[in-house]
């Protein structure tokens, strides 16, 4: 399969004020489009044509850096975007995904902190997550373009931490873009349909 840009779910200005039509404009049209191209570039004559991207994702991990940085982050904006709506974020989660979080996570609080400070913690750029492992929901940080996807776990949230993510709105004031994604922007639905395919 070659890889192509989504179109944003939402207008450039909906995510306002949490996160700017500016942000939106060099993240998904210049960032996210590199990533795409790039990508298409070294997939050819890589053995993995044809393959998912889930597939190309986990086969170049450790065998072919250059691809699996671009294919990594290709996977992982292709939900970034779709983990984010207007309005979005909140304590009102819907059923499945707001008991999961209370069994397997302490509850909301916790899993706020906790991602909050995954989010924090994650020395340079990465991502932080909420993914299913082993049939349960644990909080995962990974560094540049890694997802659970290659440490056997499936991502049902993830949270951009690199610098062009936020620092036109935030500059480096991290921990606020943290809160405000969780607080304003998480599309809980969306968590909720990746996690019911994750542990049907």
């Amino acid at each position: 399969m070659s890889f192509e840009l989504p179109d944003l779910p939402y207008a450039y200005d909906a995510l306002a004020p949490y996160m700017s039509s500016e942000t939106l404009e060099f993240h998904h049209d210049k960032h996210h489009q590199a990533y795409v191209t790039k990508g298409n570039e070294l997939l050819a004559g890589s053995g993995l044509e044809g393959k998912s991207l889930e597939e190309i994702v986990k086969a170049s991990f450790g065998s072919n850096a250059p691809l699996f940085n671009n294919a990594g982050q290709h996977y992982n904006h292709i939900h970034f975007w779709k983990w984010m709506k207007k309005n979005g974020g909140g304590t009102s989660l819907p059923g499945a995904i707001a008991s999961a979080i209370d069994s397997d996570l302490g509850g909301y609080d916790k899993f706020r902190a906790d991602f909050i400070a995954a989010g924090m913690g994650q020395f340079g750029s990465g991502w932080a997550w909420l993914a299913v492992k082993d049939g349960k929901l644990a909080i995962m940080k990974t560094p540049n373009g890694e997802n659970p996807l290659v440490h056997g776990a499936v991502p049902v949230l993830g949270c951009d931490v690199w610098e062009h993510s936020y620092y036109i709105d935030y500059r480096n004031a991290r921990p606020k873009y943290l809160e405000a994604f969780v607080d304003n922007m998480v599309n809980w639905d969306y968590v909720l349909e990746l996690y019911e395919a994750a542990t049907k």
